[in-house]
């Protein structure tokens, strides 16, 4: 193959750096607004702050309620409880279900397939109603726990049809020896299936705290405490009817946004690791 000329090769560079700077750009405005002490929403252009405060951040990480609670390490805390319990429950009830769809064969199981996947087509907000009221009866509105056990409604459904086509495509060759050599089916389980599905687990796991990190209309149907809040629904109270504080509502948006992104990086080796590398490292 001839070499790429060198218009060609600057062609493609001066593409990559507007595509870059385009997919950039929105971000470095947030960026801005939140360096900016004032809270007005600027017109201008232009992506580079002409003034440089950390006013705005200092305002949301030190604000206080009326009893001197510091509601921004309140609000981190409960999105972090809300998000972790929300995968745990998602991702532990999910493997073995998806597990025996995977490899099993039972009454009931296309149905059930099929059941997981209507309760994906309708929208969170359509079981608002029906949840709030289970809420109140079992005494859990505004409470983390609630909150926890709403998101894992829909965190479970979405799992389970994530891990079973990640299982069904580990060999069953693998199963049928450690089978032949005495391998039970809970130990076969553990030991090389959940071993191999690694890389689905950790996507689904991600896919399932970043929904439990960034929803916000059951949050703010159920939650009515400042110091319940998850930081999705603290962001919103940033946002008046007559006005909206932009500086405190981009500097809360860089600060939400900072735990998934570290998490993104943090499991970005298993997130591109796929069956090959799972079966080999095992």
């Amino acid at each position: 193959m001839s070499q790429p000329s060198k218009t060609q090769v600057f062609l493609t560079n001066a593409a990559l750096i507007v595509a870059v700077f385009v997919t950039l750009y929105p971000v470095l405005w947030v960026v801005k607004m939140a360096l900016t002490p004032s809270q007005a929403f600027s017109m201008s252009v232009n992506p580079i702050p002409t003034e440089f405060s950390l006013a705005n951040f200092e305002d949301l990480l030190f604000a206080q309620d009326m009893e001197g609670n510091w509601l921004f390490l309140h609000q981190f805390i409960n999105s972090i409880a809300v998000s972790v319990a929300t995968t745990i429950l998602g991702v532990g009830f999910a493997t073995t279900a998806a597990y025996s769809f995977s490899r099993f064969r039972f009454p009931g199981r296309e149905g059930g397939m099929n059941l997981l996947l209507i309760t994906q087509m309708f929208p969170g907000v359509v079981m608002t109603i029906p949840l709030y009221i289970i809420l109140e009866e079992l005494g859990l509105l505004n409470s983390l726990t609630g909150m926890a056990l709403v998101y894992s409604t829909t965190a479970v459904p979405f799992c389970v049809w994530m891990l079973k086509g990640y299982f069904d495509t580990i060999p069953r060759e693998l199963e049928e020896a450690a089978i032949m050599d005495g391998m039970g089916r809970f130990g076969i389980f553990t030991k090389i299936i959940l071993p191999l599905a690694k890389p689905g687990i950790v996507v689904t796991a991600l896919f399932s705290f970043m929904t439990a990190w960034n929803e916000f209309i059951l949050a703010a149907t159920f939650l009515s405490e400042p110091t319940k809040f998850t930081l999705p629904v603290a962001l919103q109270r940033y946002v008046g009817d007559y006005s909206t504080e932009w500086g405190r509502f981009a500097a809360g948006a860089i600060l939400v946004s900072i735990p998934v992104m570290a998490l993104f990086f943090a499991l970005q080796k298993h997130l591109v690791g796929g069956l090959t590398a799972g079966s080999v490292k095992g």
